[in-house]
Parts: structure tokens; sequence; C-alpha cells
């Protein structure tokens, strides 16, 4: 039945793209990008700097939509047909944009899919001890872990790779997107830096999150041990007395000060598992945002992805101390 609706938003995304040519005026000579997340759109952003608006540069998955609920619509599928340039993360939930753009080709268009850009530097999802898997991957391969831009490491890489293509696309501003790559990357390496001074010093190295846990490439880029209700992906929302009751274990066995959510979630299950220890039902329950739930309101008050990496940075002071 999905496969019947996509197949359908294809048709309608092919109707919006010719109209759309037909009344396109000529004089518009605008270069058209497509980000499908907040991350890469704010990147995007900083390296295009003063140009930002002298080009067409749209978000395509906002409003607070999770990446790994959303489902495109016929002009979201007609933008990234149109578009210059599409940038997209590449995982499993973006199946659909590699059928859209094969279903949709224009000569010139460039799609940048970035864990394609990070070569082996991208990791695969792990179900760890006392993590709940979901009841429908049994029997499947390991799936790739698409959280790629919650390594500081990875985002320097990548904000860099990002300048060379808009390079290629726009060669009158290509020293000028260079430059600013090269500014924004520093102000990346800083805050990657800050974020290893502190778990460097910090008493304590292992987190424990009551959620879905989509901070791997964090974690592994400074040692810290962690612990979780759910994998990164995963679509459930209820954990089973077993799991509640090892973390519940683990909270008391570690003395962890904090127990994390992510944004957008409810924190139904940190609650169950502090209410299940001895000794950890009164610490507090923090949130690391892991930017799948931006909003537009959010993005036109100022919020931007060092703000947010700088906020979870302390977070995490309060739960390593």
């Amino acid at each position: 039945m999905r496969k019947f609706a996509f197949c359908l938003v294809l048709v309608l995304a092919s109707f919006f793209v010719a109209c759309g040519l037909q009344d396109k005026p000529a004089a518009s000579n605008k270069v058209s990008i497509v980000a499908t997340i907040f991350p890469q759109y704010d990147w995007l952003r900083n390296i295009l700097g003063e140009y930002a608006d002298k080009v067409d540069l749209k978000l395509l998955i906002k409003n607070g939509t999770d990446l790994h609920s959303y489902e495109p619509s016929a002009l979201d599928i007609a933008s990234i047909a149109s578009a210059d340039l599409v940038v997209y993360v590449g995982g499993e939930s973006d199946e659909w944009i590699e059928k859209a753009l094969a279903a949709t080709p224009k000569a010139g268009r460039v799609q940048v899919n970035l864990m394609k850009e990070l070569g082996d530097r991208v990791k695969e999802e792990e179900v760890i001890e006392g993590m709940q898997s979901d009841p429908g991957e049994d029997g499947e391969g390991p799936e790739n872990d698409e959280h790629i831009w919650l390594s500081l490491k990875n985002a320097e890489i990548l904000v860099k790779s990002l300048a060379q293509t808009l390079a290629k696309i726009d060669t009158a501003n290509a020293s000028i997107y260079r430059a600013n790559a090269i500014l924004y990357a520093s102000k990346i390496h800083d805050l990657d830096w800050a974020y290893d001074s502190t778990v460097s010093y910090a008493p304590q190295k292992a987190i424990l999150f009551g959620d879905r846990f989509p901070f791997r490439y964090m974690v592994d880029d400074y040692g810290i041990k962690y612990y979780a209700a759910f994998v990164g992906c995963s679509a459930e929302s209820e954990a089973s007395f077993e799991t509640v009751a090892f973390l519940a274990g683990m909270m008391d066995s570690l003395s962890l000060p904090a127990i994390f959510t992510i944004d957008g979630s409810h924190p139904n299950v940190a609650r169950a598992i502090l209410n299940a220890s001895k000794n950890s039902k009164n610490v507090p329950v923090l949130q690391l945002n892991s930017m799948q739930s931006v909003t537009d309101e959010q993005i036109r008050s100022g919020l931007d992805y060092l703000s947010i990496m700088q906020s979870n940075l302390e977070m995490l002071k309060k739960a390593l101390k």
C-alpha cells in the first residue's frame, strides 16, 4: 500500500514539475538547493554566508517531523526533481529519495549522499547489553546508523565537502564558499575540542538513555560508554520489564547523576527506569537534542547547529560530573 502511494506521489510530482517548468520566469537563474534535514541545511547556510539570499535553499523535512517517519508529498518530490543540488543523509530512511531522483532525471543536477561522503566512518547500528531490539528486525542484517550529523568530527568533514560541491556548481563564488567553510569548520573544530576536554577531565565516563539512542557517533568520538532502552532508529516506545530492570540496575551500580531522553520524546520510559531503581529515583531527567524535531519557529528564533551542539555539551557536563 505504501509503495502504491509513493508511486502515485511520483506521478503527481511529474505533473507539478512539468507545470512548474512552463510557468518558471525566464529571468529566474538562482541556484536551487534542497537539504533534507536541519543540520545539513544549516551547514549550507553557513557555507553560503552572504550569498544565502541569492540562492534558493529549501529545507525539506521540517515542522518537527522526524526523519524516520517522514513521508514526502508530491510537492516535495517536485522540489527535488527541479533542484540543482540535492543533499541527503543516505540511510535507509532516504531510500525514497534515491527512487525520486531516478524517476525525475534532470541534466546537471548534483546529488550528495552524505553517508557515501564519509565512507568508512559510517557505523552500523548496534544492540548492546540491556537494549531492547525491534521485533521487526529479527532475521534482518545490520543497518547503518544514519545519525552522522551528531559527530562534530563528521560535521567538519562534510562542511568542507559541501563547500567543494558548491564551488563546482557556482564557480563565480567558489572562493567565497571555500573561505566561509574554513571559518565555519574552525568553529566546529573548537567545539569538538571543548567536548574532548570536558570528557577527558570528567570523573564519570558513562551515560544512560531511557529512550532511543541516536548519539552513537558522538559517544564513540570521545570514548563515552552508554546504555539505552532502544537503538536510534527504533519505532518502539514501550520498554520491556527486562530492559527497565537492567537499566535501573545500571543507574544504581554506576551512581549516575542523570538520565537522558531525546528531543520530541516523552520521558515515560526514563521515569519508569528511575521508579524501578533503588537509589536513583530523584536524579534529573535531562534532554539531548538530536536535531530530528527542529521547527520553523526555532529556526526563525536563531537556533542553529552549533548552538544545539553547545547546549548538548552543557547537558553532558551535568551527566558526567
